[in-house]
């Protein structure tokens, strides 16, 4: 078996004839992507428009006719009546119900309680929405909390047990004035319990508070120079 000897390449500046290309006849045949097209005739690879006067060719450069169970556009040609099966599967808020026994009869407010132990303090917030008993259930037991354990600091004393207990008198007064709840299949509302008056822990509050007239009265006999 006999191999040709290997032909350097020719080169193109020594002055001798260069062979012709072998492959120039197929790179001449070849069309250019790049080109620029004549006027009036469409882009490769693009359906081009039927003549003047000839209807156009079904399916050449148009979308397809809506078929059986595909929603047309709106408006356009062949168009459907709606369909709610096709609805884009967007998710919708829930209705707002109580957290505790998912009636739909509910108000959106929360309930507080405060603890204050000398320089020690404590917030409690239950955020709503509640139904009237589950509402007035909580304002009764954290404002009895708040009246036995909320007086045992000076700011807790002077600031933040009045503000609690004046939020949970307007929240008792919101949701007081719901329907009755309707609540969900098997949940059932909280009892709403004694009223606050009834409870004997509410009544702790008087200790401090006889506790805070006493060191006014006497400032202010300090003050005047009554004593």
């Amino acid at each position: 078996m006999t191999t040709e000897p290997h032909q350097p390449a020719p080169n193109p500046y020594s002055g001798a004839p260069v062979p012709p290309n072998p492959y120039a006849d197929a790179a001449a045949q070849q069309p250019n992507p790049y080109a620029q097209q004549p006027a009036g005739q469409p882009p490769m690879g693009q359906p081009g428009q039927p003549p003047v006067g000839q209807p156009p060719h079904p399916g050449a450069g148009y979308p397809p006719p809506p078929g059986p169970g595909l929603p047309a556009q709106q408006g356009g040609p062949g168009a459907m009546p709606y369909d709610p099966a096709y609805a884009p599967p967007y998710g919708h808020a829930p209705a707002p119900g109580c957290r505790n026994c998912g009636a739909p009869q509910a108000a959106l407010f929360s309930v507080r309680a405060h603890v204050g132990v000398l320089v020690l303090m404590r917030f409690h917030t239950l955020n709503g929405p509640f139904c009237r008993p589950c509402g007035r259930s909580l304002v009764r037991t954290l404002t009895t909390k708040t009246l036995c354990q909320g007086w045992w600091s000076p700011l807790s004393l002077v600031i933040f047990t009045p503000f609690t207990l004046i939020w949970n008198l307007l929240a008792a007064i919101k949701f007081g004035k719901l329907p009755d709840p309707t609540p969900a299949p098997g949940r059932q509302p909280l009892e709403e319990g004694p009223p606050v008056y009834a409870r004997p822990l509410a009544y702790v509050a008087i200790v401090p508070l006889l506790w805070f007239t006493w060191v006014i009265a006497n400032i202010y006999l300090d003050v005047s120079g009554r004593r």
